[in-house]
């Protein structure tokens, strides 16, 4: 997996300028745990890469950085409550659960926003993004996508599903 990572860092210099490969190594190195977080995130599609430190807390930042939405973590509906409320036609699972069983953490739109500004991301997919308490108790969840050269947040009822709409995760180190 570490080597993976290498080659991929090195040949996507421009989601991560200000970093160099042997910091990353060094915050990989010294959380052995996650790798094993990075693989499952890989082993679902999600092309793990990092797009450089998160504004708040200075970690570095991995995350899914497939052009379209991971292909193994797609047609799910946001939570295990929506799940169960699906009456007809449910999906197999939900985002929040796979999030979970990865342990990961689902992107924020801050999060999404700032791989965003590392490429253009969802050109054809949607990514479910992680959705405030207030809109949740609502019974709605949002998601993001970029088209029109620009990046929109949307909402849609959490009991929804497309084959098109996923998730992206992300951890920090």
């Amino acid at each position: 997996m570490l080597e993976l990572l290498k080659e991929r860092f090195m040949k996507n210099p421009s989601l991560h300028p200000e970093l160099v490969w042997e910091e990353v190594e060094e915050s990989l190195k010294k959380n052995p745990d996650s790798l094993t977080i990075l693989k499952k995130m890989e082993e679902t599609g999600g092309e793990v890469n990092t797009i450089g430190r998160d504004e708040k807390t200075g970690r570095i930042i991995y995350c899914d950085c497939c052009i379209e939405s991971p292909k193994g973590r797609r047609s799910l509906c946001y939570d295990d409550i929506a799940l169960k409320s699906r009456k007809n036609n449910p999906p197999i699972g939900s985002v929040l659960s796979l999030v979970k069983e990865m342990n990961a953490n689902l992107m924020d739109e801050e999060i999404y926003m700032q791989l965003q500004k590392r490429g253009e991301f969802d050109l054809k997919t949607s990514s479910w993004i992680m959705t405030p308490k207030e809109i949740r108790n609502q019974g709605g969840a949002l998601f993001c996508e970029r088209r029109y050269t620009r990046v929109f947040t949307f909402h849609n009822g959490a009991d929804s599903y497309y084959s098109v709409r996923g998730f992206r995760c992300y951890i920090l180190l």
